[in-house]
């Protein structure tokens, strides 16, 4: 039987892309470090990459030592882009994309933590597979890659792709990774270390539930909202909506009313508006695109709209948002 002090060192590297949330990329590699340290002995080798071998700042202002990705990543096991952070940094040289490639044929296991899977998308190695991405980007994704369908997971495993949705779900993916090289009682060992102790399956939610996200729990009242957040392009008017939730329209107009003090048509351009904003912050759609992905039949209807929710227009929030990256 093999033991723990015969295994080899499994390098594991993360490609730090600009502005990366620390939170992802701390709870991908903590674990490994303390299965280390568990095991006393060298199971995993953690390496921080970059494209260009450069530091890389976080989010968070931490910025930390990388090697080149040209330079390490033969030598990996696995590879995962850790990104956060917006699509302008997300865009990375075609060479970058290419030594991504590169790599997936030699062998190397590539993954995606939280934005990353965009990276991998761009690079085209998501092709006819199954993945996921953080829940804030995955619009910006669905814009960009139209034959793309990230799944809302936690994180997914196909073959020698491996992605996760970020924040503390790359606890439970770890968790999930050194299980299957270690056994299911070492992996919970070191997800104690943490305090992780309600390990999520890879198919649990990302977000919190539709009655805890509106503040209701009306049958009914979950069914049309949750059509609401899956129709944004293309909204469905009250008729066919009450009859998908099994009420009359009145009905649900009191519905409405009554537990979310508020009306049909309100609540949808909020959930419409709200949509609409994440894509003029994270995608390069122009403002009449955004409009329309977002079920608006003119761009002037779409900016007044914009502008009684939020108090400013979308061609400020653009401006806005270019002088801050200036």
């Amino acid at each position: 039987m093999t033991t723990i002090e015969q295994k080899n060192a499994q390098r594991v590297g993360f490609i730090l892309v600009p502005n990366f949330a620390l939170m992802s990329y701390a709870s991908a590699a903590e674990p490994l470090r303390a299965a280390n340290l568990i095991a006393g002995t060298n199971l995993y080798d953690v390496v921080p990459l970059s494209f260009g071998g450069e530091a890389v700042r976080s989010s968070s202002g931490i910025i930390v030592g990388c090697e080149a990705l040209a330079a390490g990543g033969e030598r990996c096991h696995t590879i995962f882009v850790c990104a956060g952070g917006g699509p302008q940094d997300w865009t990375v040289a075609e060479n970058s994309y290419g030594t991504l490639r590169r790599l997936a044929r030699q062998g190397v296991r590539i993954g995606g933590i939280s934005s990353g899977a965009y990276v991998l998308a761009a690079a085209g190695l998501l092709e006819n597979r199954d993945f996921t991405i953080h829940w804030e980007h995955a619009p910006v994704l669905k814009e960009a890659f139209g034959h793309l369908a990230p799944r809302q997971a936690r994180f997914v495993f196909d073959g020698d792709r491996i992605t996760c949705a970020g924040g503390v779900a790359p606890l439970d993916m770890m968790h999930a990774m050194i299980s299957q090289r270690m056994g299911a009682h070492f992996a919970r060992r070191v997800s104690d270390w943490y305090l992780h102790t309600a390990v999520a399956e890879p198919g649990a939610p990302q977000r919190g539930s539709s009655a805890e996200r509106h503040g209701t729990n009306h049958p009914a009242l979950l069914t049309v909202l949750e059509k609401m957040e899956t129709t944004i392009e293309s909204p469905l008017d009250r008729q066919t909506m009450a009859k998908l939730a099994g009420t009359s329209a009145r009905h649900l107009d009191r519905l409405f009313a009554t537990h979310l003090k508020t009306t049909f048509l309100e609540t949808y351009r909020a959930i419409r508006l709200d949509h609409a904003r994440r894509l003029l912050e994270q995608s390069p759609l122009s403002i009449a695109e955004v409009a329309f992905a977002t079920g608006f039949s003119s761009a002037g209807h779409f900016s007044g709209s914009f502008k009684a929710r939020f108090g400013h227009t979308p061609n400020a929030l653009r401006i806005k948002i270019s002088s801050e990256l200036k």
